[in-house]
């Protein structure tokens, strides 16, 4: 488990991090979002130790990350998938790892073989890919065979294989009882990928909820219409006291009317209809609405 209490960080003036206070628990897949800037990275060094907090606390299992003798054993993290020596093998790198963190020879091969990278253990990482990188940054995740995983954007540069491999993988840590915290931008992905989720914005927590329950609150139920005489049909539903905008392709998005509602007036108003269907909120609609206010770096919209 690892547990931030009052977590802050700041550079001079400016805190990255302020206050943070969260658990992730073991046992499910925790979603760690929010906008560039937002302090994601620097909340993750600090739980690896590579910053030390200004004020507040994080530990791994009740202890400081620092204070662990075979660290590896404990936690596992992909921070930054390059941050490997251009000129070694992806073997060489795991073994190195290994040798320093008291771990068995023999685990080299099983992670290399467990991410798809056996056929190339003996070839040399500055030739990788972004996405054999990652591959190789997730074994060096997995060499202690940890309880605690941390992975930062893993499925930055992986094939849609290979997606649906890290989201498999991901979930099935998690199924084993290990605790798995893992960021990243795609909202698509996360939707079918975390259990929980921990939004933060400027540095503050925002959320901190099941996916389901981020994704409910403040949910507005919508119905999707595309109509012959979608004018007319619009003027119909507003009378009803539905709230109805007008997409640019015709089609009709209908709030405070529900969808049978709609059917039995175009059956009784002899309106055709191409399409009739509710729509859900989905994950990045909820995440946009939380964080709206949080944008760091916003470049203005094209004309």
């Amino acid at each position: 488990m690892i547990e931030a209490r009052e977590l802050t960080k700041r550079y001079g003036h400016k805190a990255a991090v302020s206050g943070l206070d969260f658990r992730v628990e073991p046992g499910r897949v925790t979603g760690f979002l929010g906008p560039n800037g937002a302090g994601k990275s620097t909340t993750m060094r600090m739980i690896l130790g590579l910053d030390l907090p200004s004020s507040g606390s994080v530990t791994v299992n009740g202890r400081r990350y620092q204070g662990m003798v075979w660290p590896l054993y404990e936690i596992g993290a992909l921070l930054d998938a390059r941050a490997v020596h251009p000129g070694r093998s992806a073997y060489n790198h795991l073994h190195s790892l290994a040798a320093a963190n008291g771990i068995p020879r023999s685990r080299v091969d099983v992670v290399l073989e467990q991410v798809g990278l056996t056929a190339v253990a003996r070839k040399r990482v500055g030739g990788f890919s972004l996405g054999m990188s990652q591959r190789l940054g997730i074994a060096g995740a997995l060499l202690g065979d940890p309880g605690i995983l941390l992975f930062d954007e893993p499925v930055n540069g992986l094939d849609p294989d290979g997606i649906l491999w890290i989201r498999t993988l991901m979930r099935s840590l998690a199924a084993e009882g290990r605790t798995v915290l893992v960021s990243s931008h795609l909202m698509s992905e996360m939707a079918l990928t975390a259990d929980h989720l921990l939004v933060i914005g400027e540095g503050r927590l925002l959320a901190d909820m099941s996916l389901d329950e981020l994704i409910a609150r403040d949910a507005t139920d919508r119905v999707e219409v595309r109509a012959v005489d979608h004018h007319r049909l619009a003027g119909e539903l507003r009378t009803l006291g539905g709230e109805v905008t007008l997409e640019p392709d015709g089609t009709l998005l209908v709030v405070g009317v529900d969808s049978a509602t709609i059917g039995e007036l175009a059956a009784a108003q002899g309106h055709v209809l191409h399409q009739l269907r509710d729509v859900t909120s989905s994950l990045e609609e909820a995440y946009f609405r939380l964080t709206e206010d949080s944008v760091v770096y916003r470049a203005p919209v094209p004309a």
